[in-house]
Parts: structure tokens; sequence; C-alpha cells
């Protein structure tokens, strides 16, 4: 039952602090019971008031007050029990609330790294950060009132019944029966408000969205001076937000005095039906002010539902989107099989990939063969596949049909859906065109793939990849912030570190997706001859350039999803023509 309501199930993380939890459930029903007993003091104190008990004039003509002293503080002190244990249990609450939140954001953060590439591409960054903050923090809010509104209401509702029908069954059973018709009308209502918050969600997702590719793209939008276009067009998107909020809000303003109206007029039943009572000498005064009292506690409380009923609908269409997102299977699973310790060749048998959602086959059937510590190119033309090939290789996608495997002819050959995910991913690096830096420390950006790494190791793996030059212009060497995705740095020295940070990882397999694209001719030859220095590494490189293309032993040509051709540049250059025209050579 729990599994198809995610409110629920979100409330359902508290089973991981049972004490506090329990604690502050505890405090709260101490509160509501001290609440009843403190109105029901009054009423016996209202009783000796009006019978002349609490102040008795002596015969010396002096007032005797020692039992309205008594019952004034009682009711001090027991309003005093209740400030400092309400206060305990707010303050309790709130933490627990908080710690809650932090785990789920926390399991959102995981989730959202272990699905596959596909995921991220369907449903866009502005969808991932609307989940993690305002669905998150939607759910936190109605977990902070779900003390009052689910703690305390059954038993403020519970003691007012059992009070009003201890004095008499008919003063409090219609009360009852209002108050269930009042709750049944808010329930009615609250489904219609889930709809209109799921509406906001999606229009909050895409202003979101269309915010992180304004920030993202600043470079393009200024290029083609794009500034009044996306301008208009976010402001497009946020009056569609708010107009779906105020449609959200206007529906619960208009629907939430209803249900407050009938639960009110219990009161008005009390009033009317404990005077006749009361004239009939079937209750006395102090027990009519009591169950006033108590009937305005329980009115208040009521129309408390409706002030959050608007939360408790958002938190409910919120919980559904983030379970949504946490019960997304995840597409790549981990195998249990490691990796031989020696180098590391690659093979494709008879591969092929499905574009995502389906459709045709991006790769058919591709097969080849890489013994370790070679060095190939893969040429093709834009669109074949090259780059989704380069990511089958640490499983940042996975095969339709066919086989990728790791090893060697002397260790044997390993199926890598058979393998750890972890091991595998450090001994296999791709390098992409699109280079991507932290904004932390030019150290930190590189020592992400070797955290133990000395100085002395970065500035080699810098010197390998030919960015010595680099650290020498930043004013604070290695310790330099470089900004968000280094946007102090060119696309050519971004590149380059983007290059040292895989190398100094020391990978088996080395995949370069049109990494040196952005360098110039002689960084390039620097970053390759140092490549053809690496021992026992496997590299693939992936380029169109033909200055990289001379690095390797073997060259693979790839065109309609296969491997058409292969061999050496000289053998391949003298006799095929398509793969002249892809690098633009001219028949001699």
């Amino acid at each position: 039952m729990i599994e198809q309501h995610p409110l629920l199930r979100s409330l359902a993380i508290y089973r991981e602090m049972p004490w506090r939890f329990s604690l502050v459930a505890a405090l709260y029903v101490a509160i509501n019971l001290g609440l009843v007993w403190q109105q029901w003091l009054i009423g016996h104190a209202v009783n000796d008031v009006s019978a002349g008990r609490a102040v008795v004039r002596l015969a010396d003509g002096s007032l005797e007050a020692g039992l309205g002293w008594y019952w004034l503080g009682l009711m001090l002190a027991v309003a005093l029990g209740r400030g400092v244990l309400q206060y305990i249990a707010s303050v309790l609450s709130l933490v627990i609330s908080q710690e809650l939140l932090t785990r789920l954001r926390e399991r959102i953060l995981a989730q959202v790294q272990s699905l596959h590439l596909g995921y991220h591409w369907q449903h866009g960054m502005g969808e991932m950060i609307t989940r993690t903050t305002r669905d998150a923090d939607k759910v936190r809010d109605a977990l902070i009132t779900f003390w009052r509104q689910l703690v305390e209401t059954p038993l403020v509702v519970l003691a007012t019944v059992g009070l009003l029908s201890w004095y008499n069954p008919l003063l409090g059973l219609v009360p009852l029966l209002l108050t269930v018709t009042g709750l049944w009308i808010f329930v009615r209502q609250t489904e219609r408000l889930v709809g209109l918050d799921r509406a906001v969600g999606s229009a909050y997702d895409r202003v979101n969205q269309d915010l992180s590719e304004g920030i993202g793209g600043v470079r393009v939008i200024k290029s083609f001076a794009l500034e009044q276009r996306r301008i208009q067009g976010f402001a497009d998107q946020v009056a569609v937000f708010a107009g779906l909020a105020r449609q959200a809000l206007a529906y619960s303003s208009s629907r939430i005095p209803l249900p407050q109206a009938v639960v009110a007029l219990g009161h008005v039943w009390i009033l009317v039906y404990g005077a006749h009572l009361v004239a009939a000498g079937q209750l006395s005064i102090g027990e009519l002010v009591t169950s006033l009292l108590i009937a305005t506690t329980l009115v208040f409380r009521i129309e408390g539902i409706g002030r959050v009923m608007q939360t408790f609908a958002d938190a409910r269409a919120s919980a559904e989107r983030i379970w949504q997102l946490l019960d997304a299977p995840a597409a790549i699973r981990s195998g249990t099989a490691t990796l031989p310790a020696t180098p590391l060749g690659l093979q494709l048998e008879h591969v092929s990939v499905t574009a995502p959602g389906g459709g045709r086959d991006i790769l058919q059937a591709c097969s080849l063969s890489i013994q370790p510590g070679e060095i190939v190119a893969l040429v093709g033309a834009t669109g074949t596949g090259k780059s989704l090939l380069a990511s089958l290789l640490p499983r940042l996608s996975d095969v339709t049909a066919g086989r990728v495997l790791l090893g060697s002819d002397a260790s044997g050959w390993q199926d890598i859906r058979e393998l750890q995910l972890g091991p595998l991913r450090q001994r296999v690096h791709v390098v992409p065109q699109e280079s991507f830096l932290f904004a932390g420390t030019l150290a930190a950006n590189l020592r992400l793939t070797a955290p133990s790494a000395t100085d002395a190791q970065l500035r080699d793996a810098l010197h390998r990849a030919a960015a010595d030059d680099i650290v020498q212009r930043l004013p604070q060497g290695l310790d330099t912030p470089l900004g968000d995705r280094g946007v102090t740095l060119s696309g050519g020295q971004r590149q380059r570190l983007c290059l040292a940070r895989a190398l100094l990882g020391t990978p088996d397999i080395l995949c370069l997706d049109d990494a040196t694209s952005a360098l110039d001719a002689i960084s390039e030859r620097q970053v390759l001859q140092n490549l053809r220095q690496l021992r026992g590494t496997t590299v693939l490189v992936i380029s169109s350039k033909l200055s990289t293309i001379l690095l390797a032993d073997r060259v693979l040509m790839l065109a309609d999803g296969r491997i058409t051709a292969m061999g050496r540049h000289a053998d391949l250059q003298s006799t095929n023509a398509h793969y002249r025209d892809l690098l633009g050579i001219d028949h001699g």
C-alpha cells in the first residue's frame, strides 16, 4: 500500500530514525493530552467560582482564596509545561524533518549519478534540479506540518468527541458527523489540487531547463545577439508557470471555506444544545465552558488543515515526481567479475546499438579487435556512431546485441557486462571532445582520477598532456580556481587539462574521442609524441585530423554502423577512395 502513496513512502524514511520519531510523537501526544486537561481544569474552576467556593468570605470579613489560587497555580503550571514541551517538540520536528530532507536529496543524487546517459538525455537538467530542490523542499514542508495534522488532529478529534459524549452523547455525536463531513470534503478537493500541482511542477521544470540553458549557453547567445529572444522566451515560460500557480491558489482559496464552515457548525450546535442542557439542569456552566473551549480548539485545528491543504497537495505531487525518479530502473548494473592485472586489449563482437527511444540501429553487427598496447585510430563520417562506440568501453551505454570484451589472448577475454563497474571505469578512460572541468582548483580537478597523487605526479601528467605552460600562466599555479566549467580557459587548454586528468589515472585503455580537436599543431604534436611513449596502454583515437591518424599503428574506418575497412594509413590511402574523401586527401 505504501508503494502506491509517494508521500507515505517519503514519511517511511522516518523509520531510519525510530527513537527521535517516537520521542517527537510522544511529545505531541503529551501536549494535546495536556490541552484537554487544561480545558477540563478551566471548567471545574468555573464551577467552583460560580458556586462561590473559589473565594469565600470568612466571619471576620476577610476573604479566603486558597482554592482560587490553587486553580490558578495549577492551570499556569499546566500551561507552562505544555509550552516547554511544545518548544522541544517543534525544534525536534524541524531537526528530523531536515534530516529526512537530507537523506532524500542524497538518494536523489545517488540515483541521478547511477542512471544511464539515455535517461539524462530524455529528461534534461532542469527536471533533475527541480526534483532535488523544489520538490524535495515541498515534501519537507509537508512533513514539518505532519505532526500537527496527522498526530495532533486525530487526538483533538478523539478528545473533543470523547469529552462531549461523556457530558451528553448527542452533544458529541453531531460535531463528530460534521467533522467527518468536513474532512471528506477536504480529501475530495485535494485530488484536484494534486492534479493542478503536477501541471505547476512540469511548468517549473521548463523554467529551470530554460534558465540552465541560458546560463550554460551564454557564449552562443551573445555571439548571435539572442539576448532579447532568450529573455522573452524565459519570460513566457515564467508566465505559464505563474498562471498555473495562480490557478492552483485560486482553487484552494475558493474551496477551503466550505469544509471549514461545515466543521464550525459543530460549535454552534454545542452553544445552542449545551445552553438547553444547562437550562434543563443536565449540564453545569463549567462543563458548558469546557465544551465550548475544546470545540473551539477542534474548529481551529480543522481550519488549520484547510490552511495546509495546499502544502500537502503540493507535497503529494512533488513526492510522486521524486519517487518516479528514484524508482527509475538502472539500465546498467554492475557485474561481479574482476579484470586481470595484466595489460588490456579490446574486442567488439557483432555489436549492435539501437538509438535511445527505439528506431534504427546506430551500430550494426560491428566487430573489431585491438591488442594490448596497440594504438588504433577510428575514422568515420559525422553521425556514424563513433562517440557511441566510445561510450560502450566504460559502459556509459550498453549494447543491444553482441559483446564488448576486455582482456588479452594470454589472460582470456571477459564480457564487460560481467565486470564490476568501479574497477572497470578506473582502468578504461574516455576523454570526450567536450571538455568538462569543475569549479574547484586545478589540482582538485586533476586528482579526480588519482586522489592521492603528489604535486610532482600532477606536473608529470601535465607535461605528458603538453599543458606545462597552462600552470605557468595561472596566478596560483596548481591551486588556482578554474571557475565554472573552466570558464577562464580556452578550449585547447581545457582539452589538455582533461587529457592530463585521464593520464594521471594510468588507464589500461585510453579512448580519445576527438579530444585533441582544439589543440594547435605544436601542442598536438607534443601530445601525440608523448602518447607514443606510453607503456602498456591501449589507445583508441577517434579523429578526422590527419596529423592524429598518423600516430596510429592501424586505422579502422566506421561506415553504416560497421567497420568497413582497416589497415595502415598508407595502404588505405592508396586503395580506398572513401577513406581519402573522408580525410580530404587527393589521390596522387
